[in-house]
């Protein structure tokens, strides 16, 4: 026979065909003799492998190690094919074929071998007995010596590893020379490695069995879960169990689970350990019950006792995989049997929306830092976005329709499709997603046979995986394109999958896909947290139904928005306050263009009406104000001199009305109270920063009607006011630390002009301070402001107003050290400004006496203390958890600020200001108080005004006590930033932080 004729082969005709490196590729060829260089064929198959220099560089090695491979190939050009295909992708298995020649004949064969024999020829790779999976002192299959009858008593790898390790290879490598050539499916390769995982495990618990004494006592089930249990395993992932023992009949029950526990752990060791072939996979127990701190191995009962009473949502959401795989495989089956009871009822558990947004935080928390975008397992669009969803729909409507009972990802994504909780449509784009990420995730994992999710950035590593998806005309653009359409695609379906179904069910939609119940509606909606599902259902079906282009925005925003709504602390007033909203301004062109087109706005308002009642209620007031959410810099606090000019023509527009005039004035309250309330809840501003803002309006506020007011009376007498007026802010006004709820703390004082009566300008100075009072107290869709005038001398038996001559005389006389300690927090805040000073001078001395307060004068200020601590309290609140009065609470606080600043202002410059925080920091610096103590009290401090806002925010209404239904507290702890699980911490937080600044209270005011 002639030889084939030589072909010329150059470095540039060979980087033509697909090499990278043609001159290299050129030496290798030559090297494996002219039959190699002439063999067309042979160039063909290896210029389709996803990495032909791979591919050739292996070969060159193996026929180096073996010389009759060339003649093999001629011989089957199949097997060529294959085994090519896998030397372009795998360089881990071209490996293991250089060093075991040997494998190639069990892969001559085209089809899989089945479960059974499977299992066969692993059993006796580590000598053991098929028929009884015992060991036995036998040599392995090929003429690989096990060593069941010599076991490794040190740890150290025996021959059995060994064998194991060669004999799943060499299945591993068949498997793979099936999948590159495209002879099976994902789902078939997926399966069978599953399979190929399950009798691994079998072997290995042989191989622990022949180490482990009275093996016989124990019966042992291994469960796989995950991938394996799924039969959707990767090539290289751990393998998930959890194992579940049982005694022979008459064994001790401790001791049989003690043997259980070795042969376990056993059983890991030989999958585990490494050896001179390396080693299978990590055997990973960690789903088990109690997770790494439970026991490694349980009986029936304990499992089952353990998931009735303590088992969270994930763990119901892992056991949908559950299957037994290895050992026992009867006890295997009723231990799923037992398991899959509770599995189904998971969705009704009190405590389900609040485990499943865990589990989404935690595969956020999970995307290591930098990989986000090339992770295509944990990342935005990856595997676990398709999982995810898919497993939560099946909890949710596995509990009525037992056809979607399904372990697999696939099957189940099919079985949903067909039950119409997913689109058609939906449903094969997403399958078809998955399988490319999963073809993707399994070309990586060859590679080099090591556990990874992450997308190369180099551009020939790039290269190999599109040419290995068949993309030969640009493999690097092809592949980030399509992969990036996929992650799109299938990041837009996560967010869909629950809710675009939700108005199939109540709206008169363009679809022919197969609808949701209304029970099964339903049952969605109580999954995602809605607790009125009914009354849900009416809402979206408000919002949607119809031909309007109104309904047709709608129904393309609520898909997205009830996602966001569910991801709220109250879902249900979201959507509710959002469709009140949608009616008011629903015929307003902007509003619904606003929210379609900026997808912000639209999330930030889902954010903010399910989260609070109180930005709710101003919404509905001002529902254009809608508009302000469009960015950040839109929700800045304003400065007080803007606000100040808007609100001084406001009153000049309406000079000749007041109330009218005072009605713009509060209008534009309401709506900086509104733009507060959002930057606070959106974390734009902290809590120092809200109460500067606040008290900046309150001013703002109090300054236009009591020009209104001075307006109205000055027409109403019909000559000139006869009086200066300022008013006093005190106080948390005074303190620039005004909350939502706060009442305006003030006092008026007026001094008479030259030649003006003085009765005369007393009456008129009270006539203008009521009317200040009315006109912000008048009944209004606006926030009212109540005006406070109890701190003024006399009290409420006093006069309204003073003159400051009456103030001097009052204060030199009769001041108390209440009243000197309320004068803290004076500052002017309104009227004319000169006097606002001379009144500050006036009560300087008072407040900031030269020496200092008197040991008396402490004395009855701990008395008046411990007196209000006694008697304020309300008589049902818990002094632990009330924030204004408890212990720790803002009242201790500012007393000891207060405290500190009476002793020793008069001689410290820097303690002369009307802000707690600022007092604090103050005497810390100047060594009168430790800076640990100051860190203490502050904290408190800001912790409880927090509360204390967002109480207002989140209920509409003031409250001073953490509340004690549970609702209420789960809402107020997600307002405050905490996770739904984190209720209890953010109480034990509190109690915490005023536990430690009552400590520092005793200690520095009380002096105990």
């Amino acid at each position: 026979m002639n030889a084939a004729p030589r072909i010329q082969t150059t470095a540039g005709r060979l980087a033509a065909l697909g090499f990278a490196d043609g001159a290299r590729a050129e030496r290798l060829l030559d090297e494996l003799g002219p039959e190699a260089v002439g063999d067309l064929a042979l160039l063909d198959d290896l210029v389709g492998a996803a990495d032909p220099d791979l591919a050739l560089t292996t070969l060159s090695r193996l026929v180096e190690r073996d010389p009759s491979v060339l003649g093999t190939f001629r011989a089957d050009p199949d097997l060529r094919r294959r085994l090519l295909g896998v030397f372009g992708l795998s360089a881990a298995l071209g490996e293991h074929v250089v060093r075991h020649p040997e494998c190639l004949p069990s892969i001559q064969w085209t089809r899989w071998p089945a479960l059974g024999d499977l299992r066969e020829e692993m059993l006796l790779a580590v000598g053991a007995d098929p028929d009884t999976a015992e060991p036995v002192a036998e040599p392995a299959a090929d003429g690989v010596t096990a060593g069941p009858g010599t076991p490794s008593t040190s740890g150290t790898p025996g021959p059995a590893m060994e064998a194991l390790r060669v004999a799943y290879r060499n299945r591993l490598l068949h498997l793979a020379t099936r999948d590159v050539t495209g002879e099976c499916t994902l789902a078939e390769v997926a399966a069978a490695l599953a399979d190929l995982a399950s009798v691994a495990l079998e072997a290995a618990l042989a191989v622990a069995r022949a180490e482990v004494a009275d093996a016989g006592d124990v019966r042992l089930a291994v469960i796989g879960m995950g991938k394996c249990g799924a039969r959707e395993l990767n090539y290289i992932s751990d393998v998930d169990v959890v194992f579940v023992a049982e005694p022979k009949e008459g064994v001790d029950e401790t001791k049989a689970l003690q043997t259980a526990t070795r042969l376990a752990q056993g059983m890991m060791r030989a999958c585990s350990a490494s050896t001179p072939e390396g080693a299978l996979w990590e055997v990973d127990a960690n789903l088990r019950p109690e997770g790494k701190m439970g026991p490694l191995v349980r009986s029936m009962e304990s499992h089952l006792a353990y998931y009735r009473r303590w088992a969270k949502t994930w763990e119901f959401q892992a056991l949908l995989k559950a299957r037994p795989v290895a050992g026992d495989l009867e006890l295997g089956q009723q231990y799923v049997a037992a398991v899959n009871e509770l599995v189904w009822q998971a969705a009704a558990r009190p405590k389900f929306v609040e485990d499943v947004q865990s589990m989404r935080r935690r595969v956020e928390a999970h995307v290591p830092a930098g990989e986000a975008d090339r992770q295509i397992k944990l990342g935005p669009g990856g595997l676990r976005d398709i999982e995810f969803a898919v497993q939560l729909l099946q909890l949710v409507h596995g509990r009525s329709d037992p056809l979607l009972r399904r372990r697999a990802t696939l099957s189940a994504l099919a079985a949903l499709s067909r039950g119409g909780y997913v689109g058609r449509d939906d449903a094969k784009a997403l399958a078809e997603a998955y399988t490319f990420l999963r073809q993707v995730e399994h070309m990586l994992q060859l590679h080099r046979l090591r556990r990874t999710h992450v997308v190369p950035a180099d551009t020939a590593d790039l290269r190999r995986l599109g040419r290995g998806l068949g993309m030969t005309t640009d493999p690097v653009g092809e592949f980030t394109t399509t992969w990036k359409r996929h992650a799109l695609e299938v990041r837009r379906l996560h967010e869909k999958l629950f809710y675009r179904p939700l108005l199939q069910a109540v709206a008169r939609l363009p679809e022919t896909e197969a609808r949701l119940s209304t029970a099964a509606a339903t049952a969605r909606l109580e999954a995602l947290g809605y607790t009125d599902p009914e009354g849900a259902l009416r809402h979206i079906a408000a919002l949607t139904s119809g031909v309007s282009r109104r309904a047709a925005i709608q129904r393309t925003l609520l898909p997205v928005m009830l996602g966001w709504f569910a991801d709220a602390p109250d879902p249900d007033a979201g959507l509710l306050g959002f469709r009140q909203v949608s009616d008011k301004l629903g015929t307003t062109p902007w509003y619904l263009r606003l929210l379609r087109d900026e997808t912000a706005v639209a999330e930030r308002l889902a954010h903010l009406l399910g989260t609070s009642k109180y930005v709710t209620g101003l919404l509905l007031h001002a529902p254009e104000a809608v508009a302000m959410l469009g960015s950040p810099a839109e929700l800045a606090v304003r400065p007080a001199a803007t606000l100040a000019a808007e609100a001084a023509a406001a009153v000049g527009r309406h000079a000749e009305d007041a109330e009218t005039a005072v009605a713009a004035v509060r209008a534009l309250r309401r709506r900086e109270l509104l733009r507060t309330a959002c930057a606070d809840l959106s974390g734009l501003i902290d809590i120092e920063e809200v109460g500067q803002a606040l008290s900046s309006l309150n001013d703002v506020t109090i300054q236009a009607a009591l020009d209104t007011a001075i307006n109205k009376v000055t027409l109403e007498r019909r000559a000139p006011f006869p009086t200066r007026m300022a008013v006093i802010a005190m106080g948390r006004l005074g303190g620039l630390e005004s909350s939502y709820a706060s009442d305006a703390d003030v006092m008026f004082v007026h001094a008479p002009l030259p030649g003006a009566a003085e009765r005369d300008a007393t009456g008129a100075a009270h006539a203008v301070a009521e009317e200040t009072r009315r006109l912000l107290a008048l009944p209004a869709p606006d926030p009212p402001l109540q005006i406070d005038a109890g701190l003024r001398p006399e009290g409420r038996q006093g006069p309204l107003v003073r003159t400051i001559a009456s103030y001097r005389a009052y204060y030199d006389r009769w001041a108390s050290h209440w009243e000197a300690q309320a004068l803290l927090r004076a500052r002017f805040c309104a009227g004319d400004a000169e006097l606002g000073r001379e009144f500050v001078a006036l009560v300087e001395p008072l407040r900031y006496p030269a020496g200092g307060i008197s040991a008396d004068a402490v004395r009855e200020i701990r008395k008046l203390k411990a007196r209000m601590e006694a008697e304020r309290l309300p008589r049902a609140a818990d002094p632990a958890l009330h924030t204004k009065l408890g212990r720790g609470g803002l009242s201790d606080v500012e007393w000891v600020a207060q405290l500190i600043q009476l002793r020793h202002a008069g001689a410290v410059p820097a303690l002369r200001t009307t802000r707690t925080l600022d007092a604090l920091r103050a005497a810390a610096g100047e060594g009168l108080l430790d800076p640990a103590d100051e860190e203490v009290l502050a904290q408190a401090w800001l912790f409880a005004s927090r509360i204390r806002d967002a109480l207002m925010l989140v209920r509409g209404r003031a409250a001073d006590s953490i509340p004690t239904p549970v609702k209420e507290r789960v809402l107020l702890a997600r307002a405050l930033g905490y996770p739904p699980e984190g209720t209890e911490d953010f109480v034990e937080d509190y109690r915490r932080a005023t536990r430690r600044a009552r400590a520092v209270v005793e200690r520095v005011f009380y002096e105990d």
